[in-house]
């Protein structure tokens, strides 16, 4: 197989993508392989140090990158990304929501206020940014969103549960845009990651935890950052995603088959 039959395949050579999260771990990894594959990639997040040092990151690459601040629980500063990610090219061709915030604690002392950060951001955040980006999309006439959940989507997990809630809700959100999208060209899906050094769990991972992980995981070991690309690029080539939409892929190690 050659390299230019991949390229054809999984390139999306002068494609803008918008990375929601992108100074995070995860979206940094995503950030890399979007640019590796040929798109301009624009990172979004609520730090200017953070996208500043992302950017930087990745014109070392080679990448073509730029940045803009965004608060996803308001509608306004994500029309206002939508515009600056439209100056290069005039439109938006994928997005992928990646930001996420969590919070442990038991089901009881749960706080309301740790329970409406966590929605607002994880789901409300996911819900507005595909109606802001998809509503370009259709009127473009075509695009790419993946949103990010979680294993969580589908499985309980003990002390998170406004994240649980929220990852069920992103994946059920994706299920019915998808729906929604189906005629006209904008394809929706879903990454569910399994266990990996994501800020928002690096703090709730105790030596027990840690270890009920692996004996969930078939592979007994966390993921790698770089670990999502691929299954990123699937999703969002206009090749070989063409017929991909209102679904998931798990990338957990195995850890729901061994639920399942």
């Amino acid at each position: 197989m050659s390299a230019e039959f991949l390229k054809e395949m999984f390139g999306i050579e002068g494609q803008t993508a918008v990375v929601i999260g992108g100074a995070g771990v995860l979206g940094g990894a995503l950030c890399r392989g979007l640019v590796g594959a040929g798109a301009g990639v624009v990172v979004a997040d609520v730090t200017e140090d953070g996208c500043k040092a992302r950017v930087e990151e990745l014109r070392m690459l080679g990448g073509a990158a730029t940045w803009a601040l965004v608060d996803v629980t308001q509608r306004a500063s994500l029309e206002a990304l939508l515009v600056e990610a439209k100056k290069p090219t005039g439109r938006c061709d994928i997005l992928v929501n990646c930001a996420g915030v969590n919070h442990g604690t038991a089901f009881l002392d749960h706080p309301e206020e740790a329970w409406d950060r966590v929605l607002g951001i994880n789901l409300k955040g996911t819900f507005l940014a595909c109606q802001v980006f998809g509503g370009h999309m259709v009127e473009s006439g075509g695009g790419a969103i993946v949103n990010i959940g979680s294993v969580t989507s589908h499985l309980p997990l003990s002390r998170v549960f406004g994240y649980a809630a929220s990852k069920a809700g992103v994946l059920n959100l994706t299920r019915n845009i998808a729906d929604d999208f189906g005629q006209k060209g904008v394809r929706v899906n879903c990454i569910c990651p399994g266990f990996f050094p994501a800020e928002q769990n690096r703090k709730l991972l105790d030596k027990d935890r840690i270890d009920n992980i692996m004996r969930g995981t078939p592979m007994r070991r966390f993921g790698e950052p770089e670990e999502l690309v691929g299954a990123l690029l699937l999703l969002v080539s206009p090749k070989a995603g063409s017929f991909i939409t209102g679904t998931h892929v798990n990338v957990d190690g195995g850890f729901t088959a061994a639920w399942f």
